[in-house]
Formats: structure tokens, sequence, C-alpha cells
């Protein structure tokens, strides 16, 4: 019996995902585990593989296509049967699957092989998706000279873009009758009327006269998907908050001698491997706990300000597919260790790209640590509808005076940037000396 494979709902946020790649085509045997395609949230990637072995019937969705949660994307059965019922709404039913036919079937002997057939064939097949189709007919993309990169030799949405970006179109009146591909004559190689009916052209002439070379000087790249949502709540970000950014840096001597005892004494304890920004997430969720820091746990919706009982923290992760901000949440009631715990457990997911969606969303202020590449000091931007977010940055050798001499000691520093639309700034710097005093003075803060 035919098995339809669905598209996942990869946490309760998402409702559609991206198919990124296809592993096997149509008319495929695939086995019970193997990969049948990947595809990816607005953060996460993921495979789908097969629930059990058979024909791969049917591909409902090309890469590239946005496939809403728990829609069908393929069928997985045996050869010869009607997965009609299986084929998604507004999609053109899949003729079934035969047996293997005799190889001497499998092409005419005298068909001739040029070197436009495989796309003059896929084009005239019809074996193109419908968005491709759509974009086709609405610019006049010269289909008989499309290269296909879909599944079983599919025409797709991209390989139409190629053919406009490199100006192979059609004219209206020469569509008809455009049956064979010719170079076009018309504006920027576009191929008319007069081009099927003028007699060929001597095929010396224009190689002789061609560039020698015609190697591209730079290099168009699809920008990600997970790029597209970054851009877009960035931009969002800085055009409807008042975004202020307050600096300042704090005397780390103590935070670095008890970050060297933890590191000596972990084993011994049991401890996690606490890390300097580990105990920075503490004292952070400690001081937004304070009754007058509240509004920095908060999010600013519109002419509502919601704030929030517990303290859920961000963290900004640097990954091989973009920046992502996985959420630990109730840190306010997690001792030091559990937040290391948990901060690795989601910082790995993150950079795996294997994180449950639901751990990117839901949290109330976001802690974006730079330090360790060297950066004195940054304006972060906020993550909607948040309303601050604090940068860490590195530590270095400053001089202050003590009882009148001049002292050598590690400072870090702190960049803090608040929407202004519901935090003054003699706030924000309240906020951040309070940040700053927990740090300065950490072994009060865990007496606490």
């Amino acid at each position: 019996m035919a098995t339809p494979i669905i598209m996942p709902r990869q946490g309760q946020s998402v409702e559609s995902c991206i198919i990124t790649s296809w592993n096997k085509k149509v008319g495929d045997t695939v086995e019970k585990g193997d990969i049948l395609f990947s595809y990816e949230t607005d953060k996460s990637s993921f495979d789908e593989a097969a629930p059990e072995s058979g024909v791969l019937l049917a591909i409902f969705h090309e890469e590239g296509d946005d496939v809403p949660c728990l829609e069908n994307v393929c069928v997985i059965g045996a050869a010869g049967e009607d997965i009609s019922a299986f084929a998604p709404a507004g999609e053109a039913a899949p003729a079934p699957i035969a047996e293997a036919a005799p190889a001497q079937e499998a092409a005419p002997a005298a068909a001739p092989v040029t070197e436009a057939a495989p796309e003059a064939t896929a084009a005239a097949s019809g074996a193109i998706s419908p968005r491709a189709k759509a974009l086709a007919e609405k610019t006049g993309a010269d289909l008989l000279k499309a290269i296909p990169t879909g599944p079983n030799g599919r025409i797709i949405e991209r390989d139409v873009q190629s053919l406009l970006d490199r100006g192979l179109t059609v004219s209206g009146a020469a569509s008809a009758s455009y049956t064979a591909p010719v170079e076009g004559t018309g504006a920027n190689g576009r191929v008319v009327l007069a081009d099927l009916t003028a007699p060929a052209a001597p095929a010396a002439a224009p190689a002789a006269a061609a560039p020698a070379a015609s190697v591209a000087e730079y290099e168009d790249v699809k920008m990600p998907n997970i790029r597209k949502i970054i851009a877009k709540q960035m931009c969002a970000s800085l055009t409807e908050m008042a975004q202020l950014t307050y600096n300042t840096s704090f005397d780390a001597t103590k935070l670095l001698a008890f970050r060297k005892s933890l590191k000596a004494g972990a084993e011994k304890m049991g401890l996690a491997n606490i890390t300097l920004n580990d105990v920075i997430l503490y004292a952070v969720s400690r001081v937004l706990k304070y009754p007058k820091h509240r509004v920095f746990n908060a999010h600013c919706l519109g002419d509502t300000v919601r704030y929030f009982n517990n303290v859920n923290i961000g963290i900004a992760v640097d990954t091989e597919r973009g920046l992502m901000v996985p959420t630990v949440f109730g840190a306010n009631n997690m001792s030091l260790n559990d937040i290391s715990k948990e901060a690795k457990s989601v910082i790995t997911a993150a950079q795996s790209g294997k994180i449950s969606p639901d751990y990117l969303t839901g949290a109330t202020f976001t802690v974006s640590n730079l330090g360790s590449l060297g950066i004195e000091s940054f304006t972060p931007i906020i993550n909607p509808p948040q309303t601050a977010i604090l940068g860490i940055d590195c530590v270095s050798k400053r001089i202050k005076e003590v009882d009148g001499e001049d002292v050598v000691y590690s400072a870090m520093g702190l960049s803090l940037t608040a929407d202004h639309r519901v935090i003054d700034g003699a706030d924000a710097a309240r906020f951040l000396q309070d940040v700053a005093f927990a740090l300065e003075n950490i072994d009060l803060l865990m007496a606490k």
C-alpha cells in the first residue's frame, strides 16, 4: 500500500519548511531509513528518512519550494499503484509508475541526438514545475535552452531564472512556432519571428568573432533562507525601534579568579565546564529580576509592554548557517551549573543545525558575546520584540588609581542597546551599573 511522506512540523511555531535538496528521484527504489530529501525551517535543517521500503512513486514539491507543514511531499509504494489520492490540492495527479520496460523500448534507435535534445525534451514533455512554468510564461524565457536541475530532469524555477539572467528569451510572436532552439538576433539575444524563417548563418563566422574567453568576473549566489530571515529581522529592528547603545566596563579581577577556581575544581566538585559566558548569563538572570529593572525583561508590543515573571535568556550563537539565538528558559531559577549545562546544550544544537525551532523563540532578553573575538565595543541590535540586548566585550588591561598609586587591572567591557521608546537613558545606565557590580563582586552574588 502506498505511503505518503508529509512535511514534518518541527516545532509548534513552524508553519512551513523549504526543501533544500532531493537525494532520490521518481522511480528510484528506496530502503527504509534512506534519506529522501533535506529541508529547513528559517534557522534549522533536517533530513527526512523513508519510513519503509518501496519505490518513490511521485514527488509533489521541488528543491526551493516552501511547503506547508503536514502537506504531502512525495509517495512511496509499489510500481503501478494508483496514488492520485495523495496529490496536494492544486497539483495534477501523477501517472502510475509501470513495471520496468524492456531495454529496447527505452529509446527509438533512429531518434537523432542533438546537444539541445535533453532540454527541449524536458520543456516539450511538460517536465516543468508549476512555479517555473508561470515565471516562463510571464517573462518569455526560452525554455528550449533550459538546463533542468530538478529531480528526474525537471525544469524548476531557478532554471528559468538562469535563462533570464543570461538574456535567453523568446518574443510573443515567435513563441507559437518556436520548436527548435536557435540563436536570437533581437535585443539582448531575444529570439524573434525572423529568426525562425531566416536561413542559417555560417557556423564558422560567429565562432571566429566570438570573444576568446567567457569567464565571469563575478559570482551571483542566491541568499540562503536563514540569511533572508536575519536580514528581515535586523532591518525591522532598526526601523521600528529607537535604539541607543551605552558602553561601560568593570574590574574583572574577581570574575577571572572565580572562573580559574571553577576550572581547577570542576572535576572534583562534579561541575560542568563553566565558562565566563555562563557566569555572565547567571549574573544577568539575577539582575533582570530586580524590580527596578523589569522593563529590561519585557517585550514591547506596540502600545503595550509585556513584563515577564521568569527570565528566558537568548544567547547569540555564531553558526555556519548564520546567527542563531537559542533560549535558556527560566534561567533565573537555575543554578550556575544548570545554566552552564543548558547553555551548552542549546548552543551545540544550534551549531549542528538540528535545534528545535521552539528553542529559537521565547527569549525575554539576549546576551551577545564577542569578547572572545577581541571586540572592545560594539552596537548589538535588539531582537524584537525584546526591549534590550547586552553585548559582552573583550578583557583588556587598564590602569586605575588605588591609594594614590597607579594599578594595572583586567577590565571587561559591556555594551547595552536599549529601546528608547520604553527605556530612558538613566534607566539603561543604572541597569549597566548593577550588572557591572554583580560581575565585579561575583563572590557576593553567589552568596545570595
